[in-house]
């Protein structure tokens, strides 16, 4: 029998199954409720249910929004060529999956001024929003001293002796806040204590995180499930967001289409794979305004909702888009392709340069003892994860890393997209962009090799991938912040296009730059001499003197090609190497068949 006492205690003591206010509303009512024109909004890469609201509901408005995103890429897009947006802040404007391409709305928008661009660095926005998100007026960076957007950004950004004299400069990144941030997360429950998943393949949640943190407003969250305040309790070390920050959530199932969203650790979770028909279909539609007008009528402003969006995707796409996100799915996707990978000896321009940069990256690994591969994206990704492998098969232990996050992951044959869902289940930690460019990379104690890509280079090893003229390229990313590592190398196409004496636009400063290597051969800097030299060159099937396809090289280069006294040929491909990499890429999306170097014996 209870007594007066038990019953008090039990009475003020039970816990609710759920507490709090009830803040769950439909997305369209998240939207009118709580994002008003004039705003600068935060936006979360993967809210993509939620960027369709929008522009449902600001369509020929002319709200005049500042857009705040990690990197304005996909679908996104649509926010600028609806002309909801003034002003962008962002690191980059591209596609992502199943490869970075450069975007004609973005383009557009440069070219005709119709959209203010500030452009920065993957980390240095995180930098940004966490001294918002901390109440402090700035925070002390190593990224972007010595590019172009240092001499743009002055009014946010400065360089300054350090104020406790050890003799070396410091550069300072001003706070930012937006007045309402916009995230799609995993779960949350009625009051709004929010899971966000820390295994976002496209860029990391920390940026995410920090400009809902930084939000003067509060923060609109779409979810994709809704879940009662004992569940978060039970899994409170996977809430990222406390429910007093939340103005709504709103029930948006595989709300990131058509990005993947990956499984946080929760059994109960289940993931999905990026729609790459999808992607492909719009990334054709988005360049031409009569493909892309009645694009957006079929699948923004016909679908009333977001759940008459997932009815014309239809369930047997979803169901297959979910299959695509288990651990293993690799290898179904590999064994259909697996008739696709050429076994022949014969090697392309791409290959033989992706092989050669893979053996430059496993000797410096060797001779350096880094102990991190920090890959790029397209050929510098799959020149990184080929040198990997060699380096394990070696016995050698290096940690393969990604600037989104992913960090210890043995890259899975058949997908080559740099964040490719199947990788993130054989990762070793999954984290975010100040661990990795902040802690594993830049700092000064650190054990790490990056591997990039170039728009365009110079012989000074400085990279430009933000603008050329009134062009605009894709910007940043986290290229300038990757630079900051003991060593970089540059893998690039060659031509006299990319390869030009001196750059108009500076992303990246060539001072961490000693290697370049192209489709044609490896330029390298010697000693304390800030240009590269041609110390290798590729045979070339028809050439048979060295003396032409050192002319070949030059004539495709922008600058005067310094030749080194012992310059020598490289050893070609060997078929082992080739198959690993046709492997990596079955569909052949970064090695297409062009020019063709001698067989391999």
């Amino acid at each position: 029998m209870f007594t007066e006492t038990d019953l008090l205690i039990q009475n003020r003591f039970e816990l609710s199954e759920n507490e709090g206010k009830d803040k769950t509303v439909s997305l369209d009512v998240a939207v009118k409720s709580n994002i008003k024109p004039g705003m600068t909004l935060h936006i979360a890469i993967e809210a993509n249910a939620a960027i369709n609201e929008i522009i449902r509901t600001f369509y020929g408005k002319h709200p005049e929004f500042t857009l705040i995103m990690p990197g304005v890429i996909g679908v996104a897009l649509n926010l600028i060529y609806c002309r909801l947006i003034k002003k962008v802040i962002t690191s980059n404007y591209s596609f992502l999956a199943p490869f970075i391409a450069p975007v004609a709305i973005a383009q557009n928008a440069f070219k005709n001024k119709s959209v203010e661009f500030e452009d920065w660095s993957l980390y240095t926005i995180a930098q940004r929003l966490m001294a918002g998100a901390l109440g402090l007026p700035f925070m002390p960076t190593k990224s972007i001293i010595g590019s172009s957007m240092e001499e743009e950004n002055k009014e946010s950004f400065m360089v300054l002796p350090d104020p406790f004299e050890s003799g070396e400069d410091v550069a300072l990144v001003k706070s930012l806040n937006p007045d309402i941030a916009v995230v799609h997360a995993w779960a949350a429950d009625r009051f709004g204590n929010t899971i966000v998943s820390p295994a976002s393949p496209s860029v990391s949640w920390d940026s995410h995180l920090w400009g809902a943190k930084a939000s003067k407003n509060g923060v609109v969250v779409t979810v994709e499930n809704i879940v009662s305040t004992d569940f978060i309790r039970e899994h409170s070390s996977f809430v990222k967001l406390p429910g007093y920050m939340v103005k709504s959530v709103s029930l948006a199932p595989m709300g990131a289409h058509p990005v993947s969203f990956i499984s946080s650790g929760i059994d109960v979770f289940e993931g999905y794979g990026d729609d790459y028909d999808f992607i492909v279909n719009y990334k054709k539609v988005s360049k031409d305004p009569e493909l892309l007008d009645p694009w957006l009528k079929e699948w923004i402003f016909d679908p009333c909702s977001h759940d008459d969006y997932l009815k014309k995707i239809g369930s047997e796409k979803l169901n297959y888009l979910k299959n695509q996100a288990k651990k293993g799915a690799w290898r179904s996707n590999l064994k259909i392709l697996l008739p696709k990978i050429s076994d022949a000896a014969e090697s392309n321009s791409i290959e033989t340069m992706v092989i050669m940069a893979s053996r430059k990256i496993k000797d410096s690994v060797r001779k350096n003892g880094y102990r991190i591969i920090l890959a790029g994206a397209g050929l510098a990704s799959l020149a990184s994860w080929l040198a990997y492998y060699k380096l394990r098969n070696a016995g050698i232990d290096v940690e393969l890393s990604s600037g989104s996050g992913i960090f210890g992951f043995a890259p899975r044959p058949s997908d080559s997209f740099f964040a490719s869902v199947y990788n993130i289940p054989y990762c070793k930690i999954l984290t975010d962009t100040l661990d990795i460019y902040g802690v594993m990379t830049g700092r000064t104690s650190s054990s790490a090799v990056s591997i990039l890509g170039a728009g365009q280079i110079d012989k000074y090893g400085n990279v430009n991938s933000t603008r050329i003229g009134n062009r605009y390229i894709t910007g940043s990313g986290g290229s300038n912040d990757a630079a900051n590592a003991n060593e970089v190398i540059i893998v690039a196409d060659q031509s006299s296009k990319k390869f030009v004496e001196k750059v108009p636009y500076i992303t990246f400063p060539g001072k961490n730059v000693t290697t370049l290597i192209s489709s044609m051969g490896v330029f390298e800097k010697h000693g304390k001499d800030n240009e590269f030299v041609l110390t290798e060159y590729f045979p070339v099937p028809e050439l048979s003197q060295q003396v032409d396809i050192i002319k070949r090289i030059n004539d495709n280069c922008g600058w005067e090609v310094k030749v080194s006294k012992d310059i020598k040929v490289a050893s070609i491909p060997e078929r082992e190497e080739l198959i690993e990499l046709r492997a990596l890429d079955p569909k052949r999306v970064f090695i297409k068949p062009d020019r063709t170097t001698p067989q391999a014996h």
